[in-house]
Parts: C-alpha cells; structure tokens; sequence
C-alpha cells in the first residue's frame, strides 16, 4: 500500500459494502460509512449535527478538544444552523468567487518570490518550508489582516493543534496564546480598521469582538494547513507519477482539472468529518440511533468505485467533480476557492519554474503525517537545476 491510498482496514470495510459499525476509543459504538452518496447524503441531512459537544471521535488522542468545555463564540464549524447560518451568510461575501479570483495576481507574486528564494537558498531544499507553507499562510494573513511577520506565534501553535498527540492541556494552551494573540489583534482593528476581512467583520456586522476572534481562528488555520499539505503531498503525487506531470507540462490547461483529481485522490482529511445523529435515521436500511456519531471517510467516498472509474488511479484528464475533498451540506469548505487558486497557481509556477525537480531523497525516507488530523508530508526534500 502507497502512503497516497486510504489505510488498509478502510479499504477491507469498503470492499464488504457503505456502512458499519466503527467502535470509538472512548468506548462509543457509532458508525463508519465509505461511500460517496452516503457521506453526501448525511453530511447534507440536518438531522445529523456538526456539534462538538455532541461528537465522538475516532482517533486515540482528542485533538484537545474537550467535549466537555465550553464552545469559544465564533468557532463556526462546530455549530448547527441558525447559530452556524448567521456566521456562514457573513462570511460568504467575502469568500465569492468573483472577490477570490482578484487575488490571482497577487498568489501567483507571492508564488514567484517563494520559488526566488528557494533558488537563493539552493538545491536540495525543503519544499514545505520554502513554498507550500508560505503561500498560504501569507496569502490568509493579508486576506485577514494579520501581520505575517508574527507567523512563528501561529504556525507552531496550529501545528500543535492539528497533531493527534497532543494532550488537552497542550492543546488548551496552544488555544489560549493563539486566542490572546487573535483578542489583541481584533482589539488594534476596532481602533485602527484597516482593509482586511478582520476590520470588515469588527466594523461591518453585528458580531463582538470574542465572535470575531474566534472566526478568525478558524479562518487561520483551516487557511494554511490545510493548503499547504495539498501542495506539498500533490507535488509528491506528481513526481511520483511522471506520465501525469508530462501530460500536465504539455498541456497546462489540464491544470483545474489536475486540481480536483488531486483533491479527489489524496484526500488529506484523513480521519473524515465526523456528524451525531439528533434523531433516529435510517441509512442503507440500518438505524442510526440518536446520539450515535457517523464518521464519514472523505478518503473512501472519493476512492468509491460506484463514482470513479479505477478510483486508485491517478488521472488528472479524468472529471473527478463530486469528490467531497471539501465536505458537503452547509459545511462545505468556505475557502474551496481560495484553495483551488493557490493550487492552481502554485503547481504551475513550479513546474515552469524547475522543469527538472525531483525527490531529494528515497520515497522510504519521506516522514508522512500519520501523526496529524490533516495528512501530508512533514518535510519534502527536492533537488532542482536553476532555472
């Protein structure tokens, strides 16, 4: 098995049909469904809830989320509708798709200066290090309006945030610097807006300033993880499979389709989304009882044979549309778009820029994140010509 498939065990489930019973480690009996139209269905159905409080999860360690402890204000992505609409319906006009494809120019300057640095600093270099973190992560700085001079005192922390090992009391500490520092900063907005989504949202709705910090976390995090391990495990995919990258380099206008076969077959929300019944439903004939919680395996549903043809073949001319590498229902990714610009931009400029590149090292050498909520690589060592 390729560290790009889904884990063996997953992959024996899907093969005996779409739902089963999964055994969490905090002694809950829930259930784990591998289809495309089953995660689609439950992940659009409000009679499952998105709700913390409510969740079990199915990994040892909680990811420090305490069940138990109190939702921060904004923290969207753990509530249900109306409390989860009124946040989603703000957030939305600034993440159009008219609004993100003006940024365009601006990722694909911050791409360019990366890989100039890159060169500077010479061949082998660390590809996360040196462009698939930095893209992002400045490119959700500026749209928020957080100086990215101060990225060591956010991407440490979310790093700790997103690793399974971390005990609640790392993770609790983690959150509270990175919510003081987010507090102070919202603080300096309402005294000084600027033009950032930050200053829109203090001056421009009805939310407080803890509601605005707590958005704003969210939109840091889930801004620059979750992008840049899609670059990097999406370059690796492609130095991996050479007929692709061919296929790509001769033909760039496969790019946006390259991007949703990509997302389509690494999937890196690795231990799915997760979603607790508030009713008793029937799914595939089975009843999911109230309360029980539903993992839904994003790296399953989008290697569903029912939905792909050869699903655990890379095909970047393939129409991988209705993947669900970024959710479905209400939750649906809010920066779907942003992410697919950054992907776009970042593979092309690369491969432009080092037609040569190639692994640094031997693929047995690559530490993988197992380790993380969201999968990648930890480091790709990569060796290029000048350009």
């Amino acid at each position: 098995e390729h560290p790009f498939d889904p884990p063996a065990p997953l992959r024996d489930l899907a093969a005996q049909g779409p739902l089963h019973p999964l055994g969490f480690p905090d002694g809950h009996i829930g259930w784990v469904t591998t289809s495309r139209d089953l995660a689609r269905a439950v992940l659009a159905d409000q009679r499952f809830s998105a709700r913390q409080d409510l969740r079990h999860l199915p990994f040892e360690h909680s990811l420090g989320e305490d069940p138990a402890a109190p939702m921060l204000p904004g923290m969207f992505l753990r509530l249900d509708p109306p409390d989860h609409t009124r946040y989603r319906r703000l957030l939305t006009a600034h993440f159009t798709v008219r609004r993100l494809n003006g940024l365009t120019p601006r990722i694909q300057q911050i791409a360019d200066e990366c890989l100039d640095a890159m060169e500077r600093a010479g061949s082998p270099a660390d590809l996360v290090q040196h462009f698939a973190l930095p893209i992002p992560s400045l490119v959700i700085c500026e749209l928020l309006g957080v100086p990215y001079a101060d990225r060591s005192e956010f991407q440490s922390t979310t790093e700790t945030m997103v690793r399974l090992d971390t005990s609640k009391e790392e993770f609790m500490a983690a959150m509270n610097h990175l919510y003081g520092y987010f507090r102070r900063l919202v603080a300096a907005k309402r005294a000084d807006p600027g033009d950032d989504l930050l200053s829109a949202l203090v001056t421009g709705s009805d939310l407080t300033d803890e509601e605005v910090t707590g958005v704003g976390l969210v939109l840091l995090i889930a801004g620059h993880e979750t992008t840049a391990n899609m670059i990097a495990l999406g370059t690796y995919a492609l130095l991996r499979h050479p007929d692709q990258l061919a296929a790509l380099r001769a033909d760039p206008t496969l790019i946006d389709g390259a991007v949703e076969e990509l997302l389509r077959y690494l999937s890196i929300i690795q231990f799915g989304a997760q979603r607790t019944a508030l009713e008793d439903v029937e799914l595939e004939g089975v009843t999911v009882r109230k309360g029980q919680t539903v993992v839904i395996s994003i790296p399953m549903a989008n290697r569903d044979p029912g939905q792909f043809d050869d699903p655990d073949t890379l095909d970047l001319t393939r129409q991988a549309t209705g993947h669900v590498g970024f959710g479905h229902g209400v939750h649906q990714c809010l920066g779907q778009q942003l992410a697919r610009i950054e992907m776009r931009v970042a593979y092309a400029a690369l491969f432009r820029r080092f037609p040569g590149l190639r692994l640094a090292v031997p693929e047995e050498e690559l530490a993988m994140r197992t380790d993380m909520a969201i999968y990648g690589v930890h480091r790709l060592p990569v060796a290029f010509d000048p350009a």
